[in-house]
């Protein structure tokens, strides 16, 4: 028995291996993807908000971001996958994209150095100091990124630093599935 012991680890090695090869086995397939987390938000209202611009301090409300389709980013400076993602929404910000953004749990003076230096590409940057309103989203982590229909619907979250390949494959075919009146934001 003592002898049978022994064999224990080697026993949940084999096992945790047979896992983690299986779900390898998977997400080459295309069966599964580590960011496809569900949502209780998809094809539900973006929650309702009252926060400060971190441009110039002005409370921001759902109204102020409603009436044509648009992303909704969540970054923080303190995120190192943030700044693979930062140069590819300002190109699509150069497309004509609306991008609203979530600033999560950040300094508000390094966010606002790192848009002086890296660029804009949002139209208004929501300020979440306390990062209550990312609990309301339901952020695991940054990057986040959800697509809000211009009725204030999110209909898709993604979970991880947007590429062009991402966006072809997720959002560019919701996207052209999206009609909208077009809309400036309020100021």
């Amino acid at each position: 028995m003592q002898r049978l012991k022994l064999f224990i680890p080697l026993l949940v090695f084999v096992a945790l291996a047979a896992l983690f090869f299986g779900v390898e086995r998977r997400v080459q397939r295309g069966e599964y993807a580590p960011t496809d987390l569900p949502s209780a938000l998809v094809n539900r209202p973006l929650p309702a908000f009252s926060l400060p611009a971190l441009e110039d301090g002005r409370t921001l409300t759902n109204s102020d971001i409603q009436g044509e389709w648009f992303l909704l980013n969540v970054w923080a400076t303190w995120c190192p996958t943030c700044h693979y993602e930062h140069p590819f929404l300002v190109a699509l910000a150069d497309q004509g994209v609306k991008i609203v953004s979530v600033d999560y749990k950040d300094n508000a003076k390094a966010a606002q150095r790192w848009l002086a230096e890296k660029g804009n590409p949002y139209v208004a940057t929501l300020f979440d100091e306390a990062g209550d309103f990312g609990l309301d989203l339901g952020v695991t982590g940054a990057p986040e990124t959800y697509l809000v229909d211009a009725a204030g619907i999110v209909r898709f979250r993604y979970q991880g630093a947007l590429d062009q390949i991402i966006w072809d494959r997720e959002f560019a075919p919701l996207i052209a599935g999206l009609a909208a009146p077009s809309a400036e934001l309020k100021q």
